[in-house]
């Protein structure tokens, strides 16, 4: 079945960059000049979605401006003959068939995916989470699309990570059925390094079965409060087999403040208009 429907959940509150995210969703910081969710739109319309639900919350509207129409600004642009960035400005508000939908509060992520229920319906359908941007060849989305369409069945973002840093992620205990792919047999949310199955961890891309939403209503309540995906994967993989894909590509945490600077570096560093700059900045950094 093809996947035309992505789900990206950004309701989150963003606390880890306070003060910036007091007023600015963390889905908008951007990366050199590009809000970081306009990446994660791009790669789902690369994999061949043209339908994305965007699971917002209050304080996002900015999200939601930015992929509208900007009549003012398009004038504006247009009067002083800057065709190009016109150009650019109404590709944004064209990319992409988008719907926004408010989670009230934010109850974890499982709680964010069932918003998109009535939505989504009973297709297979794809979740991008805007913490994690995936540069790949094909993009990150559609190489976990391909895998769902040979097995038929979810499909998890898979990626080995020092086992000293596993605790931020989901551990996942697999049987390998061929290469990058595992069987999944447990997922171990957040564990301690000593206590991990593995150092192959779940990160932010899915491709689920209708399935998950019945699995999900199902899911206790658990750290903080909130819905633990892996708990409702638990239930998942008692009614479907659960794959993970050890995809190729590179990911950027911008979710961690670390991460967030190693993707402006490199995305500056790719940067036509200030790329060579930037590496003339960064080597005399380095020679002094």
């Amino acid at each position: 079945m093809i996947i035309r429907k992505a789900v990206i959940p950004a309701a989150g509150l963003g606390t880890r960059f306070l003060p910036a995210t007091k007023s600015m969703p963390k889905e908008m910081l951007p990366i050199v000049d590009t809000p970081a969710v306009h990446f994660v739109v791009k790669e789902a319309i690369e994999a061949g979605i043209d339908d994305i639900i965007i699971i917002t919350g209050r304080g996002k509207r900015a999200i939601e401006d930015y992929f509208d129409e900007s009549p003012e600004l398009e004038m504006h642009l247009e009067k002083k003959g800057k065709k190009e960035q016109l150009e650019m400005v109404r590709e944004i508000s064209q990319m992409v068939n988008i719907h926004y939908i408010r989670q009230k509060e934010p109850k974890g992520l499982p709680d964010a995916i069932l918003r998109a229920e009535k939505h989504v319906g009973d297709e297979p359908f794809a979740v991008l989470l805007g913490d994690d941007i995936i540069k790949g060849s094909p993009p990150c989305i559609k190489q976990l699309i391909d895998v769902f369409e040979k097995y038929g069945s979810t499909v998890l973002a898979a990626q080995k990570v020092p086992l000293v840093e596993i605790s931020k992620y989901g551990s996942i205990k697999g049987k390998l059925v061929e290469d990058r792919v595992y069987l999944v047999e447990d997922i171990v949310e957040k564990p301690k390094p000593e206590e991990a199955p593995s150092n192959v961890a779940s990160v932010g891309r899915y491709v689920f079965t209708p399935t998950i939403f019945d699995c999900i209503r199902a899911t206790p309540v658990g750290l903080n409060d909130e819905l633990q995906i892996a708990d409702s994967l638990s239930i998942l993989r008692e009614k479907e087999n659960i794959y993970a894909f050890e995809f190729i590509g590179r990911r950027y945490d911008i979710g961690d403040k670390f991460g967030y600077i190693e993707a402006i570096i490199d995305f500056s560093l790719e940067n036509k208009e200030i790329g060579d700059k930037v590496r003339d900045y960064l080597s005399k950094l380095i020679r002094d």
